[in-house]
């Protein structure tokens, strides 16, 4: 379901931007996803961090988290498929695991995770593409600022680790989103001018999606299948994503990516897979076996 939400939240964002600019898109999106998830923490009557030093982590955690990425994947939407969108943000889980290694010692590179994090720079590569390197255009900006809101998140699980441990996962995200709508607010009015409420039901629906659906109950989701089923389950969720993206982008938008981006998702999908270790770990004990 998860992967299924997520996916969508690519076309959705898309319609959206027929209408609103990306950082207007972003605004929208961590204003609403806020006010829900604060309903929900007051609902549970959730304890609140006291600290002042916590919140200032929760901007910090908003502008890593969402500001940056949301943005720059939004504005990579505007240049390139929603399709390919989806496919390049599935390096956040290879991302995640340099950055993991780079600033925390339980988390250094195995031969397993080197081979995982190559195959999946492989296939990101082969995703955008060498015309990308020689013929650089609008289009290879949009991919590249797909790649550099990838980054982000990656620091931002980097950030989150040292600075909101022990916190109710929902409590931070209520705060993480609150402290992004203090940046993107601002933002948004003076790049993009006020923010209307005077918007089509088509993109008020997309909004709604993406805000609602794809952020603020996403998240919740989210906690809910980390804590049944483990990281490692989440990881594999990134695969999902893709494809429906995908599928709905050629459906809808009537998109069409070219054969080097299936190609580059499948080498990444790989690099994805032998990072959780699973199914190899499986393969190799069948062998051992026979």
């Amino acid at each position: 379901m998860l992967g299924f939400i997520w996916g969508a939240s690519f076309l959705s964002i898309h319609i959206a931007l027929r209408e609103i600019g990306p950082l207007t898109a972003v605004a929208h999106r961590t204003t609403w996803a806020m006010l829900i998830l604060w309903g929900y923490v007051i609902l549970r009557r959730l304890p609140l961090p006291t600290d002042p030093r916590v919140w200032g982590a929760f901007v910090i955690m908003g502008l890593m988290n969402n500001v940056i990425p949301f943005s720059l994947m939004a504005w990579g939407q505007l240049h390139i498929e929603t399709g390919l969108t989806s496919i390049l943000n599935a390096a956040t889980a290879i991302f995640g695991v340099i950055m993991a290694a780079l600033f925390f010692a339980d988390e250094r590179l195995t031969v397993r995770k080197i081979v995982g994090v190559s195959m999946g720079f492989i296939g990101v590569a082969t995703a955008i593409g060498l015309s990308a390197l020689t013929q650089f255009d609008i289009r290879s900006l949009g991919q590249l600022a797909v790649i550099g809101g990838t980054i982000s998140y990656a620091l931002a699980g980097v950030w989150a680790r040292k600075t909101l441990v022990g916190l109710a996962p929902q409590v931070a995200a209520a705060g993480m989103l609150t402290g992004a709508t203090l940046i993107t607010l601002p933002v948004a009015w003076v790049f993009e001018g006020p923010i209307s409420l005077q918007l089509t039901m088509q993109t008020w629906g997309a909004i709604a999606y993406y805000a609602i659906v794809a952020t603020a109950i996403a998240y919740l989701l989210y906690y809910r299948v980390l804590a049944m089923a483990g990281s490692g389950n989440l990881m594999l969720c990134t695969l999902l994503v893709a494809p429906v993206a995908i599928i709905l982008g050629a459906i809808v938008l009537g998109e069409a990516l070219p054969l080097r981006a299936y190609t580059g998702f499948a080498l990444l999908a790989v690099g994805l897979m032998i990072l959780d270790g699973r199914l190899f770990g499986a393969l190799q004990n069948r062998l051992s076996r026979a």
